[in-house]
């Protein structure tokens, strides 16, 4: 077997997974037909095609909680995303499932997101008359907006898990959560909210927000104290109560990935906890609203001045707005708050407080 026939190697490989795992051989394909790779699965080049795009860079300078921290220890949108990888391959590989696509969905998740997280995320939605969803974003990055306007091609599998990561700010594995084609898309849905409760409450106490003993002792009894000896708690879960997805044990149906039921309870007072007592404090309102500021002046001063929106951006078959709300997706949270300080000399506070 030759260097050519190393893309069959890696699939015949994947016949070894549980039968419930996705196969790239049996991918339902891409947007456009394209010759397969010869050393890599169609999920392996997706992957590929995700970490080398301009989006996916961009990441390191986008916020997840904390708007332009001057620390050099909080989270980005970019290490979350590495977390979420991190934690989806894990349980892929304990379940038997293809670890190639978990880790192509998780890495290209967030590719859409707004700066200044979800606070960017609300404004474009309340300005932009057509709504703003970042899993939609990101889905749009990667089919039209990356490479000049080609988009990466990727496959099926990898666009659904993007476009459908998304939750609703409802319960974790509550009854609105929509359903998914893949296991793998599952795990990396799940890794996403095990990374974020965590992560952002290690911001919290390191931004003194918070501290660890404030954490209600329900809570801690069953997730333990402490960053990793929670999150391994929270990862074993999954493993253990989704463990009909291996193909090991016996289904009834098809299986899907969950937790039990009083580790999902933990993991929801957390999750509730952090809305109460870090989202909603003083000092993230008041980071929010100089958030809003920003996005508002720079949308309506795009629309006002079109002849000034990057050539990248520009796409003639669309409405201007849909332009200028592509442009500001995609900037970086200091980006956006120079660029605002620049357009509006009234608002140089916006960028002397960052």
């Amino acid at each position: 077997m030759g260097p050519l026939d190393v893309r069959q190697r890696l699939e015949e490989k994947e016949e070894s997974l549980s039968p419930y795992a996705a196969k790239s051989r049996l991918s339902r394909g891409r947007l456009r037909a394209e010759p397969s790779c010869p050393l890599r699965t169609a999920f392996q080049r997706d992957r590929d095609r995700i970490i080398h795009s301009k989006a996916f860079r961009r990441l390191k300078h986008k916020t997840q909680v904390f708007i332009a921290p001057l620390g050099d220890h909080y989270v980005t949108r970019l290490t979350h995303t590495l977390e979420v990888a991190q934690i989806a391959r894990t349980i892929s590989r304990a379940l038997n499932l293809n670890e190639d696509l978990t880790e192509a969905i998780a890495l290209g998740h967030d590719l859409g997101h707004t700066p200044f997280g979800h606070v960017g995320e609300e404004v474009l939605d309340e300005l932009y008359p057509g709504g703003f969803r970042h899993n939609e974003q990101s889905l749009r990055v990667v089919d039209l907006l990356e490479k000049e306007g080609q988009g990466l091609n990727l496959t099926w599998e990898v666009r659904e898990g993007i476009l459908h990561h998304s939750k609703a700010q409802s319960h974790i594995l509550g009854k609105d959560w929509g359903p998914l084609s893949t296991l793998e898309a599952q795990v990396c849905r799940l890794a996403d909210i095990v990374a974020y409760i965590n992560h952002d409450l290690a911001d919290a106490i390191r931004a003194g927000i918070l501290k660890e003993g404030e954490l209600p002792r329900s809570i801690l009894g069953i997730l333990g104290a402490g960053h990793s000896r929670r999150i391994n708690t929270l990862v074993d879960d999954i493993v253990a109560s989704s463990w009909a997805a291996t193909g090991l044990v016996e289904s009834q149906g098809r299986p899907t990935i969950l937790m039990s039921p009083r580790v999902l309870r933990a993991a929801n007072g957390l999750r509730r906890f952090l809305f109460r007592r870090v989202y909603s404090t003083q000092a993230m309102v008041a980071e929010a609203q100089r958030a809003r500021e920003v996005v508002r002046l720079l949308y309506h001063y795009f629309l006002e001045h079109p002849e000034e929106l990057p050539a990248d951006y520009a796409r003639p078959e669309e409405d201007m707005a849909r332009q200028v709300v592509d442009y500001i997706a995609g900037m970086t949270d200091q980006f956006a708050l120079r660029l605002a300080a620049e357009l509006s000399p009234r608002q140089r506070h916006l960028l002397l407080t960052a």
